[in-house]
């Protein structure tokens, strides 16, 4: 990403102002700057106060209303009811780390060079998949173990 963000300023009546191409652009051109890493920020233009968090829950809401969804009913269940309690910061913190791993995976499978590996494969997005699908059960395993042995300690404690 780059290290300034670009402006992109929210009006009252709902319209996005990207103050760098002085124009209004859609959700669907602010997706593409996400999926083009550029850094930006949404500006409320009479608060001034910070969407960005707001804007991309609305991507993601409606990337999530169509026909193939990442999230299932019981997942957004789940973290709704993490949403105020004690754990919320440490379930965030614990999504976050994991989606860094998997874009860190991800990104030395598919530029082998830059891993060392230079007859490796090209990652498609068949193999992408192939591989969550053999890592899912082995992943949930050794964190279900993790968290009851946590669990387990924590509870333990004086």
């Amino acid at each position: 990403m780059s290290a300034t963000p670009r402006i992109i300023r929210k009006y009252p009546n709902r319209r996005l102002y990207d103050v760098a191409n002085e124009g209004y652009i859609t959700l669907a051109d602010v997706k593409r700057l996400v999926l083009q890493n550029v850094a930006f920020r949404v500006i409320d233009a009479k608060s001034g106060a910070d969407l960005t968090r707001a804007i991309l829950l609305q991507i993601i809401l409606e990337e999530e209303s169509g026909a193939a969804p990442m999230f299932s009913s019981e997942m957004l269940a789940q973290i709704v009811r993490f949403h105020g309690a004690a754990q919320q910061t440490m379930v965030g913190a614990y999504m976050e780390q994991n989606l860094n791993t998997l874009l860190g995976i991800q990104q030395k499978l598919q530029h082998p060079a830059a891993a060392g590996q230079d007859d490796a494969m090209a990652l498609t997005p068949d193999l992408w998949k192939q591989f969550i699908e053999l890592q899912g059960p082995d992943m949930q395993a050794m964190i279900g173990i993790f968290l009851e042995q946590s669990a387990r300690r924590f509870m333990a404690k004086p």
